[in-house]
């Protein structure tokens, strides 16, 4: 999952960013409005965490110009902010979740996964692929009783596609949700990851769930 943090406190966007990291997300981040609304209309992000006491643009109209054009991307407001007016403007005006400040990390962590969950798979929260699982909470997977040790990319990679099975998935895309805006997206890291976690697999099923169509990209299936 890709995620872009807003907030101009620094030390606190930067705790965010470090714990959001620690669970595997890719996560892009900035201190003000104007640099938001920038990255947002060339980036694509699966949930934004916004704060609305923003420099340069306030967040209501970050908020406001994402959805002219946007009503995919989730969006979690994070305010000191805490009158119900200020909520219910937020939500009126597009955001999908509030959460106000001060909060416990492990609180965002778990708003955020209920609304990435909520577009992918509904009430889920282990995704399976035959013996292979995956616990999208404590973000672990699994074959049986095995516990996979896999690095941050490759969770990333492995959870994205069991979220989409039996569709192909590019390069490009993996790199717009795995990966953060620091890539280059010219070298062959992320053929690296996938070539990793496929031996990890392999090891682990006695088979490969993943499979790579020329052309289109790869695919998360369960062995016929």
């Amino acid at each position: 999952m890709r995620i872009l943090v807003v907030e101009d406190e620094k030390v606190l966007c930067d705790t965010i960013v470090r714990s959001l990291s620690r669970l595997a997300y890719s996560v892009d981040f900035c201190y003000d409005g104007g640099s938001a609304m920038e990255l947002l209309a060339v980036e694509n992000y699966d949930l934004v965490v916004l704060d609305l006491n923003l420099p340069d643009a306030d967040g209501m109209t970050v908020l406001k110009t994402l959805r002219k054009n946007d009503d995919h991307t989730k969006v979690l407001i994070l305010s000191a902010r805490c009158d119900v007016a200020d909520k219910v403007d937020g939500l009126d005006g597009g955001a999908d979740d509030y959460l106000t400040k001060p909060f416990h990390l492990e609180e965002l962590a778990a708003r955020i996964r209920n609304l990435t969950l909520r577009r992918y798979t509904q009430n889920d929260v282990v995704l399976t692929c035959g013996d292979l699982s995956f616990d999208t909470k404590a973000r672990r997977a699994a074959v049986g009783e095995e516990i996979l040790s896999l690095t941050r990319k490759e969770t990333g990679i492995l959870e994205y596609l069991m979220l989409h099975p039996g569709r192909p998935v590019s390069q490009e895309e993996l790199m717009e949700h795995v990966w953060d805006n620091s890539v280059d997206r010219f070298s062959n890291s992320i053929r690296v990851h996938i070539s990793a976690l496929r031996k990890k697999l392999r090891q682990a099923l006695g088979y490969d769930p993943i499979h790579n169509r020329i052309g289109e990209g790869y695919v998360m299936e369960d062995r016929k």
